[in-house]
C-alpha cells in the first residue's frame, strides 16, 4: 500500500512560502510527494531557487506544464538527473526534447518494502498550444509492463478534455489528477476501474488573488479588452493537493487537501 500526497501549481513567492512551511509538517503522512512546479517562479515556469526550495520541503517528484520552458535554469536542472527529479509533459512531439515525461520511483512505504510508482505529466490540447496526442502518449507508454502504479498529472484547460482521460485510462493507472486551472474541483473519487480521479487538484499560490495574480490586472483586461500587467499577488497563502492510496496498481482511496494561511 502507497500513500501519495499531490500538490497543485506551485504560484510564485507565496506558493514557495506556503509549501515550505506546510508541507514539512505533514510530510510524515505519506509515502511519496508529487509537487506541480509550473508556476513557481513569479507565475511562469521553474527555476532553479523554486526547485531546490520545493526538494527541500519534502517533494519527491517535480512536475511541470505549458510554462515548463519559461526559465533558462530549466535545461540545466533537467540535465541533473540525479539531484532533481523532474518530470515535464511527455506529449511533446519532438524527440530531442529535454528531460523525461515520466519517471519510475521505488519507493520505501511505511508499512514495509518498497512499491513501484511512476509518475506521468501530460499537456492537454483544447484552448492550448499544439503539442502530440496525450491519448495516444499515455497509451503507448502504458504498453511497458514495469511501471508498477502509475500517477498521472494531466495538465490541461478544458474540464472535457481531463475527464475523457480519466475515462480512457480508467483501471489502467492509479490516477489521474488535473492542474492548470489553478481552481479546485469537487469532483474527487476513485473511477469504477480503480482510477483516482480530480479535474483539478487547485494550486498553491495567493489567497485573494485570480488564480493567482493581484486582482487588478485581470479586473481590467475585461474590462477594456486590452492586455495588462498582471503581478503576482500578496497575502496569505492557500495550498491544495490531492491525497491518493494505492494498493495493487489501483487507488483504493482519494480525498482533497487544503491548508489556508491564517
Amino acid at each position: 500500500m502507497l500513500r501519495a500526497l499531490f500538490i497543485g501549481d506551485v504560484f510564485g513567492q507565496p506558493g514557495r512560502r506556503v509549501l515550505g512551511a506546510q508541507l514539512p509538517r505533514i510530510r510524515a503522512e505519506f509515502d511519496f510527494v508529487i509537487v506541480n512546479m509550473e508556476n513557481s517562479a513569479g507565475g511562469f515556469g521553474m527555476h532553479r531557487e523554486a526547485a531546490d526550495a520545493a526538494l527541500k520541503a519534502g517533494a519527491d517528484c517535480l512536475t511541470l506544464g505549458n510554462h515548463a520552458w519559461h526559465h533558462r535554469d530549466i535545461y540545466a536542472l533537467m540535465g541533473d538527473e540525479g539531484r532533481y527529479p523532474i518530470v515535464r509533459p511527455l506529449n511533446f512531439s519532438d524527440p530531442g526534447t529535454p528531460g523525461v515525461g515520466w519517471r519510475t520511483f521505488e519507493v520505501p512505504v511505511r508499512s514495509g518494502g518498497t512499491e513501484r510508482l511512476t509518475v506521468v505529466n501530460l499537456l492537454g490540447r483544447v484552448f492550448m498550444e499544439a503539442v502530440a496526442n496525450p491519448f495516444r502518449a499515455i497509451d503507448e507508454l502504458l504498453e511497458r509492463g514495469d511501471l508498477g502504479h502509475v500517477f498521472v498529472d494531466m495538465h490541461a484547460e478544458a474540464t472535457s478534455e481531463k475527464m475523457a482521460l480519466g475515462r480512457h485510462l480508467d483501471g489502467r493507472v492509479a490516477a489521474v489528477i488535473g492542474t492548470h486551472t489553478h481552481v479546485p474541483t469537487a469532483d474527487t473519487r476513485v473511477l469504477p476501474g480503480g482510477t483516482a480521479y480530480q479535474t483539478d487538484a487547485g494550486f498553491t499560490g495567493p489567497h485573494d488573488s485570480v488564480i493567482g495574480s493581484a486582482p487588478a490586472g485581470p479586473i481590467e483586461r475585461f474590462l477594456t479588452e486590452r492586455p495588462h500587467r498582471f503581478g503576482v499577488a500578496e497575502g496569505r497563502a492557500e495550498l491544495n493537493g490531492v491525497i491518493v492510496q494505492m494498493e495493487g496498481g489501483h487507488a483504493t482511496h482519494a480525498e482533497r487537501y487544503r491548508f489556508i494561511e491564517e
